[in-house]
Order: structure tokens, then sequence, then C-alpha cells
């Protein structure tokens, strides 16, 4: 779209002179044969060589490196993309480095194509500006080599045939062809996107659907599926299932069992490649990763559909988002930045739950919503949404959450792709069943009367809240996203200084500039030295003409005097009247030219050179012009390329430095457009228009030279008509340049609802939104096509006011010649003027439009330079004073100390006066329902935001050392894991500094060393070739490496299967058993376990201790969540924190013990162990 598409626009303005040219060059061609003969033919020939040949193959090559160029941006573009969306992940790993390098990798291969194409364009570049001169130059060297005279009418009538024709064939035919090539190479790119292979969403009609068939909701037959054509291995296989109408039916399975992909068929996303599938009904789906927009959280449930008060704040009730309202500041009417970033994760999932509820449809369904929420909320989502206010309705879950599997209809079993058993709970066997059964019975499936009750007055307490979060829907206006600052007022000059210092050195510019004057200045010497040798030649003439007529009138003289002497005097009679009649008439006539030509002073002095010298003089001027002007267009080029370089890689280590504020408050989109539009334009379209700016002035400038040289009366008028000039420019640029900032400001939210609708396009498929979305692009599209239209326009009007401009000058020049003829004037020079300001005519206005396109292009300079400017984090390495030791931290203790956390300094703190001492080598577990503050301890762990008090790490206060130093030594797997385009190693070890058998041993700790082929595997966008629990378990192999003291778990485990979460639990206990870990969790069964309990509640800490302890406590906070849970879970809950104390106690007895006896020694001085031996194995065997 930033590049492909545009080229429509660019061709669209040239594609007509392909046919206008051959016109133009036949007409001038047999205008030109008519007046110097077959000598014109040498000029045209060499004009077509030039342009068509040598500017045919110079296009080929650009085409053949556009492509290259489209694909290699298209790369940099796609790292760009997964790097902003990924962008906490990466801070938090520290891997801002290694992803600089990746990134500054693809843009050298990107530059490296766009500077062989800016040689290139600098090559014809400098053709367009020569190719006039130097085929007139053939032209009147063959003309005069013939024996031809060289006289001003031919001279200058020539170069303006061959500047009409070099303005069709050097520049405009050029043009077209190059753009045509590049629009080619986009069309054909465009081709292969639109035969791409199209998903058929399409429900099948009722009339074709048999009897039998009416009967399922869903069938699917011999079914096979696969995400690519001829697969070794089938994604999905050998299924056959049939879903009942109304029934609520169960998938289960381990992680990368082919579950999502499940539905994924179900929704035809997945290409069924044999077998039958039929669905009956419409489907609505909440997909696994949620999907939101950037709107309001209630645009973001209703998704075009009518806002009807009762069925929405029933589904608002249903899926428990009423407490989330009355915490949210604006309610429902509360603005979701992009990602869903003003969101939690548990109140991301349960939006994107309510968009698929209030959804009216026959099928439901439910890919894992259960996982990102806390257990009570998930049994009332389950409770609540699923089977109470969809009952009826055909609903498919996929749960790793196997307590609610009493409650379905149908249990579905798959692994391997495959389809192992379906069946309910009671069909299934004991093996089938064994670890469902010991998963489910561990959970009652009643709620206690306490419970009930507490759920009653939360349901009344959400009802009350909702009339005033719901109710006042006309009453606020809506927030809007945060706008992009877009600057005011002319160009400035620094912004012209810093693009070219960024380029070049003040001496390589300096250079720069003489290169440029020095090649305008032997232009022009050939201009001045043809029509030197033009007035010498008319002076040469004259004066061998004036030579010719002394000498027939002394003739005439000498004849009359014999015949009068030697003649009769009757025939002198006879013809005296006649003789004297003759005589005076032809010595009139000679003495008139004679004293005319005698008159004109400046014939009297000829400087008379030699054919030759005249010949190699011009020749000297127009080879030092082809050189000079090469050679300045391929210098600017150079700088323009280092300036392009350097601005984006200023640019990107800004971006990495920039604070998590920032990529909260831009959307992804916003900043793209910086990489990819304001980037190529300067990469490509700004170069050549300031070249070609750069290249008129100092034509103009060397045209109104000459013009004030042989007519200084033009100085005044031309001093008004550039007063007027500048005033037209100014109103122009006044409104052109914001106008380009306007389109380039429309243009960023087209980009953004493209990113997200690719992101959620399974969503909008489900939902029927495919006309809804593509309406929103065409009003955005729209908008800035808008603007586009309003820049274009004010650019044609400001182009016919110079054109009027240009005539009345042309205008006075012409008659002023006239009007002040003194008779001294040399035909060479009037030429010269007339034929230069005639080119002057052409050109202004393209020069002009030029200087407005370098104006309007500059803004996107303006653009990247204002990321120059973003609020940036602290620096990434310490002062060397106080660099940490490069073991620590060796123990691994934290400490909180009157911390308090600011996401926006002008707001009121996230986590207010946090005071906790964590022990070395102790496992916290964290909890606290959604928007309690638990998310934000770890921004504060990491330095992600602005914090005061002090978070110190074995003593040192994290504050006092760099953000890497920090980051590097803290592991953490995230809630949602983050996978980059690349290989796999990449993906574990970007650094590259571990070997092989390292990176192996890690993907064997975390079981996923059999799905792994090799280390270099690719990894698609996203990590999509990897399921949800695999891309978590590769998360788990990254902490694995990193080895570090402290560990941070952040929902790990929730979206996994209960045997990857145990699994991942065993592998954390065995790998960081000597490790502090924090863990934040939804499910109170997977920290009671810990050592110590944190209860975060609205951003503080209000309880903090051994689980048993807190449990103590019964108006406690962790007492209350655990009630939540029901009896059984609670019992539970209390029997893991009594034995984990229990553990405890015996574990530090026994270390006790060990001390005791380290310190005692027998007479011979032998340390006893056989006590110490006698209580280990007690102790172990009550562990076991």
């Amino acid at each position: 779209m930033s590049n492909d598409v545009q080229r429509f626009d660019i061709t669209a303005g040239f594609l007509h002179y392909i046919w206008i040219m051959p016109v133009q060059a036949v007409v001038s061609a047999f205008v030109m044969y008519n007046s110097v003969g077959y000598a014109a033919f040498i000029g045209i020939a060499a004009m077509l060589l030039q342009a068509v040949l040598l500017q045919g193959y110079l296009s080929h090559l650009q085409g053949k490196l556009r492509f290259k160029i489209a694909h290699r941006t298209d790369a940099r573009v796609k790292l760009m993309s997964e790097l902003t969306s990924g962008i906490q992940v990466i801070k938090m790993y520290a891997w801002e480095k290694p992803f600089q390098k990746v990134v500054q990798f693809a843009r050298k291969l990107e530059i490296d194509c766009l500077t062989k194409t800016s040689y290139i364009r600098g090559f014809t570049v400098a053709l367009m500006v020569f190719t006039e001169r130097f085929t007139t130059y053939l032209t009147i060297i063959t003309y005069v080599l013939l024996g031809n005279p060289l006289t001003s009418d031919k001279v200058f009538s020539l170069a303006q045939f061959f500047n009409t024709i070099q303005l069709y064939m050097a520049i405009l035919f050029p043009l077209a062809m190059s753009t045509f090539a590049e629009a080619v190479v986009s069309i054909r790119r465009l081709e292969d996107f639109l035969l791409l292979e199209e998903t058929s969403v399409s429900v099948a009609p009722a009339e074709e659907v048999s009897d039998e068939q009416v009967k399922d909701a869903i069938k699917i037959k011999e079914g096979k599926a696969s995400w690519i054509p001829n697969p070794i291995i089938e994604t999905l296989s050998n299924l056959n299932l049939e879903i009942k109408p109304g029934s609520l039916c169960a998938v289960v399975g381990s992680v990368g069992s082919g579950k999502s992909s499940l539905l994924q068929l179900f929704l035809k996303e997945l290409p069924l490649s044999s077998g039958n599938l039929v669905t009956n009904g419409t489907i609505s789906y909440a997909s696994q990763e949620p999907w939101l927009f950037v709107s309001t959280v209630r645009n973001n449930i209703l998704f075009g559909h009518q806002f009807v008060r009762s069925v929405y704040s029933e589904v608002v009730r249903v899926c428990a988002l009423g407490r989330d309202f009355e915490q949210l500041p604006q309610g429902d009417k509360t603005l979701v930045g992009e990602r869903g970033v003003s969101l939690s994760g548990g109140q991301r999932a349960r939006v994107n739950l309510a968009r698929a509820v209030y959804r009216d449809a026959d099928i439901y369904l439910f890919d894992d919503p259960l996982s990102a929420v806390d257990a009570h909320v998930g049994k009332e989502l389950f409770d609540e949404c699923i089977v109470k206010y969809l009952k009826g309705k055909t609903r498919i879950l996929v749960t790793h959450q196997l307590q609610f599997l009493k409650q379905v209809d149908q249990i579905i079993i798959i692994d391997n792709g495959q389809i192992e058993k379906v069946g309910s709970f009671e069909e299934l066997s004991e093996n089938e069943l064994s670890y469902l059964k010991r998963s489910a019975s561990e959970e009652e499936l009643e709620r206690s009367t306490y419970e009930k009750q507490t759920i009653r007055k939360r349901l009344l307490s959400i009802d009350s809240t909702q009339s005033s979060n719901i109710d006042n829907e006309n009453e606020n206006a809506e927030p809007v996203e945060t706008q992009e600052l877009m600057e005011k007022g002319a160009i400035t000059s620094s912004l012209y200084k810093k693009y070219f210092t960024a380029g070049a050195p003040i001496i390589a510019l300096i250079l720069l500039i003489l290169l440029i004057i020095i090649a305008q200045m032997f232009s022009n010497a050939a201009d001045l030295w043809v029509t030197y040798w033009t007035n010498n030649q008319e002076k040469y003439y004259k004066k061998k003409q004036m030579e010719a007529l002394e000498n027939e009138s002394e003739l005439n003289l000498s004849l009359a005097t014999k015949n009068i002497l030697n003649g009769t005097m009757n025939e002198s009679l006879l013809d005296t009247n006649t003789s004297s009649i003759t005589s005076d008439s032809t010595n009139f006539t000679i003495d008139f030219e004679i004293n005319q030509i005698r008159n004109e002073s400046l014939y009297a002095d000829i400087s008379q050179y030699s054919q030759d010298f005249y010949i190699y003089l011009y020749t000297f001027f127009i080879i030092g012009s082809i050189v000079l002007t090469t050679l300045r267009s391929l210098f600017f080029f150079k700088v323009c390329m280092r300036a392009s370089k350097n601005l984006h890689n200023t640019m990107f280590s800004n971006l990495l430095q920039a604070t998590m504020r920032f990529f909260d408050e831009n959307p992804s989109g916003r900043i793209l457009t910086r990489f990819s539009k304001d980037m190529g334009q300067i990469d490509e379209t700004l170069p050549r228009a300031m070249l070609d700016a750069i290249q008129i002035f100092m034509v103009m400038s060397g045209i109104l030279a000459m013009v004030f040289i042989v007519s200084p009366w033009m100085i005044l008028p031309t001093i008004l008509l550039a007063i007027i000039f500048l005033y037209i420019r100014i109103i122009y640029l006044a409104s052109g340049q914001d106008i380009k900032r306007l389109e380039s400001i429309t243009r960023a939210p087209v980009f953004s609802h493209v990113s997200a609708s690719m992101n959620g396009l399974a969503t909008i498929r489900s939902c029927k939104a495919q006309y809804m979305v593509s309406k929103e692009f065409d009003v955005l599209q729209d908008q800035h096509t808008t603007s586009w239209y309003l820049f274009l326009v004010t650019t044609e009007a400001f182009g016919f006011y110079l054109d009027i401009i240009c005539v009345i000058f042309l205008a006075v020049v012409t008659f002023q010649f006239i009007i002040f003829d003194d008779g001294k004037t040399l035909s060479g020079n009037v030429g010269l003027v007339i034929s230069q300001s005639l080119i002057l005519t052409g050109m202004l206005q393209h020069g002009i439009r030029q200087t407005a396109e370098v104006s309007s292009q500059m803004t996107s300079v303006e653009r990247v330079l204002q990321y120059s400017n973003i609020e940036k984090e602290g620096p990434f390495e310490s002062v060397p004073t106080k660099k940490p030791h490069r073991d620590w931290p060796k123990n691994g203790e934290v400490k909180f100390e009157n911390l308090y956390l600011r996401y926006i300094p002008t707001e009121e703190p996230i986590l207010r006066n946090l005071n906790i001492h964590i022990k070395p080598g102790e496992k916290i577990g964290i909890v606290g329902r959604t928007g309690a503050g638990k998310s934000s301890l770890i921004s504060a762990l990491f330095r992600l935001a602005s914090t005061e008090g002090k978070l110190s790490i074995d003593d040192v206060d994290t504050k006092e050392i760099g953000l890497h130093d920090l980051r590097q030594k803290i592991s953490i797997i995230p809630q949602e894991p983050v996978l980059f385009s690349a290989s796999l190693r990449h993906n574990l070890d970007p650094f590259d500094k571990c070997d092989d058998k390292t990176l192996w041993k890690a993907l064997e700790d975390a079981e996923l060393k059999e799905a792994i082929e090799h280390l270099n595997q690719e990894v698609s966008g996203g990590g999509s070739n990897f399921s949800a629990g695999q891309r978590q378990l590769i998360c788990l192999a990254r902490a694995i490496i990193r080895n570090n003291k402290i560990l941070v778990l952040d929902e790990a485990t929730a979206n996994v299967d209960p045997q990857t979460d145990s699994l991942i639990q065993t592998t954390i206990r065995k790998n960081f058993k000597n490790c502090t870990v924090l863990t934040i969790a939804h499910r109170l069964n997977t920290v009671m376990d810990s050592d110590k309990i944190l209860v975060m509640e609205s951003g503080e800490a209000v309880e903090f201790n051994s689980p048993r302890e807190l449990l103590t406590d019964q108006d406690g906070y962790l007492t209350k969540m655990a009630k939540e849970t029901g009896p059984s879970m609670e019992a539970k809950l209390r029997k893991i924190a009594e034995e984990t104390f229990a553990m405890k106690t015996r574990t530090e007895e026994t270390r006790s013990l060990k001390d005791e006896i380290n310190t005692s020694e027998t007479p011979n001085g032998i340390i006893t162990s056989e006590k110490l031996n006698e209580d280990t194995s007690t102790t172990n065997d009550n562990e076991v």
C-alpha cells in the first residue's frame, strides 16, 4: 500500500508522454531538416540514442532494482511491525541491540539497492541537463564541417528545437518509461496478491442441505486440512465429527494438538484438503488472543451491531464487565488503544468474549477464553455466560479448565491433529478420562450458599453501576485517540541544515556547492562561446561584404573614367544623362552600405580565430559540462543516501530508547508510516526533486545573468516579476505545506486500520463484518484522498500562475529589443537571450513545482526528526563507577521501599506506597483482582514506567544502574508469548552467546525437543507456526538459557493445558530452585505452594505473608478469594498451604541440623554424619 499502490498516482501523470514523444520528435525533425539539412539528423540520432536506447536500458535496470527494493523494504517494514508489536518483551529481555543489528542489516540490504538506483537516477538527471547542449553541439559541428556558414538564426533555432525535443525525449519520456516500468512491477506484485487463494466463508444454503445434515449443527466426514498446500503431514486428519444443535461441546488436548486449528476449520479459515464439512447456521467466534481495535469499549463489543440496551446490559453482566466499567475512567466509553493497551489481559479477554456473545448466532466458537481470567471469574463466565445465557445455542469451547467438563454435553479429545475420542464425561473410558476425572473431581461444581450470596450481591452492584456507566449514552462525547503532532508554518532553513549535515560534513558540502557552481559555469560558458563564435562569424562575413562592396565601387568608378576618356564626343553627349544617373545611383547604394557597415563600430575589431580553435574550445566546454554535471549528480545522490541512512538509524535508535508510554499512545500504524512512507520519500522522491530544483535554480541564474549582460534594461521588470512570483509562492507554501502535512497525518490511520484488520481477520469474517470494515477503510481512504487531491490541485493552480508570469517575462524580453534598438545589438545576442528566455519559460514552472515538492517532501524529514525529541528511557549502560559486579545479583533479594509508579506523570500513581521485602530464593505468588496492579509491579521491577521511592536488588538501587544491566539480570515468561520472524536459534539466543548443546538442553528441559526439527528452523511472524502452548514453552526455554537469579512469571500457564502447566511448574522448580521467583496468577492453586503470597488491591500491597498465615485470617483478602473458588477448591488450597508450610519447616530444621553438625567435630577431627543422613532420609521420604 505504501509503495505499489502509490505508483499508479505517479505513473498517471507521465503515461501519455510515451506516445507524445514520437510525434513531437517527427515534427521537430522535419522543421530542423528544412533549416540545416542532413546535419539535423545527427543531433536527432544522438538524442534518440540517449533518450530511447540508453534511457530504456537504464529504465530496465531501474525496474529490476525497484523489484528488489520493494521486497527488501517489505522485509524491513515487516521487522518494524513485529518490533513495535513486541516492544515490551524486547525491552524486558534487553534485546534492543540485537534487534537493532537485524533491522540495520535489513536496512543495509535496502540501502545497497537504493544507492545503485540513485546512481542510475543521478546519471539520468545529468543526461537531462546536458542532452540539449550535446545534441546541439553535434548538429552545429556537423553543419560547420559541411562548409556552411554559422549564423544566429540557425544556431538558436536549433537550440530551441532541441530544447523542446529534450523536454519530451530526455525528461518526460524517460520519466514515463521509468514510472511505467515501476508500475508494471507493482502491478505484478498486486496481481500476485490478488491471485492468492481466497478463503470461503459462506454458509451452505438451506436448500442444499439434506434432511440428515440438518440434524447436526456441524458435521465433518473424513476431513483433512492443512495450512500449506501439499504438506508432508496434515495439520488435521481423519476428522469424523457430529455436533448436535444446542449442545455444549468442549475441545481438550495437549499443547499443539490442533484445538485452535479445529475451530479455524469450522470458520473455514483453514482450508479443507479432502472430505466434507457442513455448518448449519451463523457463527460467532472469540479468538484465543483477544482482538481489539482503536475505539471505545462499547464499540468493540457492538462491532457494528445496533445498540440494544437490555441485551447489552445482560451481556456486560454475564461477561463480568460491570465492575471493570466502574473502574475505567469513562466506563464503557473508555478508549481502547491499539492492541488494547488501556486494558488488562483479563479485561481484553472478556471484551473479546462479550463481542462474540452480543452477536446473535447459531454456533458460538470460544478459543480458550477462560485462561486469561482468575478462577472465580472463569467460573462465573462459564456458568452465567456459556451455560445459562447461551443455553439452546451450539457452543464449542476450547479449554484447559477441566473442572468444567462434567457440565458439557460432549467432549472432544484431540491429539496430533486427530480426534481421538468423542463422548460425554460419563461415556469416555477410564483410560481416556484418567487425567480428566482427576482434574474435574477436584472442583466442586456447586457453589456454597455464602458464595451464591456474594455473587448475587456483586451482580446487584453491577446492575446499579451499569446505570451510571451505560445509561449516559448521549451525555458525554466519546473520547478520541491521541492526535498525531503536526508542525505548522514554513519549512525552516535549520531543517535543511539538519538534512544535509546528516549526509556529509561541512567541508564535503562546500565541495559539493563548488562543484555545482563550476558545472553551471561550464554550461553557460558553452552557450556564451557559441554566441561569441556566431557573432564573430557574422562580423567576419559582413567585413568581407564591406570589402567586396568597396572593391565594386572602385571598379565601377575606374570603368566610367576609361569610357569617358576613350569615347567619342557624340557618344558622350548621347550617354551623358544615362551614365550620370547610373553612376550616381550605383555610387549612392554602395556608399550607403559601406557607411552602414562602417558606422557599426562593433565590427571594427574582429577577433577572428581559426575554425578549429572555435570547435576545440566549444568541445572542451561541452565535455567539461558533461563530466562535471554527471559528477555533481552522483555526488549529490551519495550525500542524500548517506543522509537517508543516518536519519533512519537515528530515528530507529531513538525509537528503541522510547518509553513504553510512547508506544501506548502511538498506534503502530502511525509509527510504521514514518518507517515506510516517509522514509520511502526521503530515500527516493526527495533527492530527485531537490537535485532538479538545484539544477533549475542554477540554470535560471545563468539565464538571468546573460539577459542582464546583453540588456541591462531587463533588471527592473525582472525584479518586479520576481516580487510577484515570490508573493504567489508565499501564498502557495502557506497552504501547500500544511496540506502536505495533513496528507501525511491522514495516511497513518489507513495503515493502522489495515494492520488491525489483518490481525483480526478470523473475527471479522466470523461476524460477517467485512462490509463494515471495508466501509471504515473507505472513509479513512477518502479522507486521505481528499487531502492528496487538495495537494495536487493547489500545485496545478500554482503552476498556472507561474506560466502567466513566464509569458509576461518573454514578452518584455522580446519587445525591449524593438523599443530600445540602437542599431548596435548583435543578432547572436538577441537570439541567445530570446532562446534562453524560452527555456526559462518552460523551466520556471517545473523548477518552482520542484521547489514546492522539495518543501512538501521535507515534511517527511520533519516527521522523522520529530522522533529525535521523543521521551526516552534511562541509559542502557551504567556509569562505570556505578556498574554492578559481573555476577550481580548473587542472592536475588528484592526490596520495595515507599515505591510509587505512574504511567503518566500528571495522573495519579498506579502503585502506591509499596514496602515489600523479598528474601533471596523465595517463591512469591502475586494475586489480585483485575486492575489491582499486578502487572504494574512488573513494570516497576523492569523500570518500564516512572517510579518514585526505591527498588533495590541485592542492595543495589535499580535507578542507579543502566537499563540493560538491570533487565539482563531478570528473566520473564510473559503472559502473551512473543516470537519473531527469524530462526528458532535467534528467538532463543539473539546474542549468539550459547552453543548448540546449551540450546538443545534448554529445549529438552522445556519438553520441546521432540517438536523442533533443527535450531535454524524458521519461525513465522508472531510464531504462528507454533501453538500458543508451544510459544509459551519457547519462552520458558529462553528463561532457562538466561539462568538469572530472579524469574518473573506473568500468567505464564494461562493458555496451556494442565499437563503443560504441571510440566512448566516442575521445570521451574528444577531449574530455578535457588532463584527468587515472582509468579502472577489468576488461579490460586498455581501459587498456593509459594513461600509467600502478595495480595494486590487498587495498587496497594494489602497482604504479604505465607499462604498458611494469610488463610488463618477469616476476613483477609486471600481468604475471601479462596472462598470464591468454592468449598472444595478452598479446602484443597488450604491443604496445599499446610503441606507447603510443613515441608518448609522440615527443610529449615534439616538445614539447621546440617549447620550444627558442620560446626561439631569428633576427637579425631572427622565429622559424624550418621544422624544427618538418617534425618535427611526421613525428610526426603516425607517429601516424596
